[in-house]
């Protein structure tokens, strides 16, 4: 009992932080690695994957009602996220992840340190691209995107968000709307390969999945009483934590 309400208070904290930012995997991923070290490493992904679709779904049904979705970017980037978070997938089975492992802090400093620099990134919602323009940069956003999710992950939510900002001009409540439509497209597609090979925990997976509910509406409520403002700052604080995150796990997986 007490392995499980550890595990729902973990689920309910990451839907809040995932409906704002993403980055709810550095939460709950961790928690239940921990909760159930002999579990298999796929079953507890696949677990957390049915979870985190539950409160990614909410939340991008609450901002679709509530802010302007531009479907004309969100709708090619999910699709094109959703074929290849398969493809991603089926690749880290068969090429080892370290490259992007040990890349991915630069990365990720690069983001923060842009985002941080620019002081009115994304306080402005000014899209720069329409029509096929539009559609083949949201396409490519997508497949990369939905293919690092497959083969890796941590950080896909912020990295969208960022993305979206760059490079359409959205601000970033919309840009985390957006966001959360292709977030879903990647759950579902990486749901559908755990749930066919039988890796999930269906009884835990629904105890966290109302938790994770409960916090994405608290969290998108957060987001659109508080605006872009509050999203920029949530940004660069879980953009911060993964960079330590992720400069921890590659040097301990090199062996430092």
């Amino acid at each position: 009992m007490l392995d499980f309400t550890l595990l729902a208070c973990a689920a309910f904290l990451a839907g809040l932080v995932d409906a704002v930012v993403g980055g709810g995997g550095l939460i709950q991923i961790p928690a239940i690695f921990a909760v159930l070290p002999k579990e298999v490493p796929a079953t507890l992904l696949g677990t957390n994957k049915l979870a985190s679709m539950c409160g990614t779904t909410v939340a991008a049904a609450k901002y679709a009602r509530r802010v302007n979705v531009a479907w004309s970017t969100a709708a090619p980037a999910a699709v094109a996220a959703f074929v290849l978070a398969f493809v991603g997938a089926w690749t880290v089975t068969r090429v080892p992840g370290d490259f992007v492992r040990s890349l991915l802090p630069l990365i990720l400093v690069a983001v923060a340190v842009y985002t941080f620099k620019k002081k009115d990134f994304g306080s402005v919602h000014a899209p720069v691209h329409s029509g096929m323009k539009e559609r083949c940069l949201a396409l490519g956003v997508g497949a990369s995107i939905g293919f690092y999710d497959g083969f890796f992950g941590p950080g896909t939510g912020s990295f969208l968000i960022f993305l979206f900002v760059r490079f359409f001009g959205f601000d970033f409540l919309g840009a985390s709307a957006a966001a959360k439509i292709v977030n879903v497209a990647c759950n579902v597609s990486a749901l559908i390969w755990f749930g066919y090979s039988g890796h999930l925990l269906w009884q835990l997976a629904a105890l966290m999945a109302v938790c994770q509910i409960g916090g994405s509406l608290v969290g998108t409520r957060l987001a659109l009483k508080h605006g872009s403002g509050f999203v920029r700052k949530l940004f660069l604080a879980v953009v911060s934590v993964l960079i330590v995150k992720t400069g921890y796990d590659t040097f301990m997986h090199l062996g430092f």
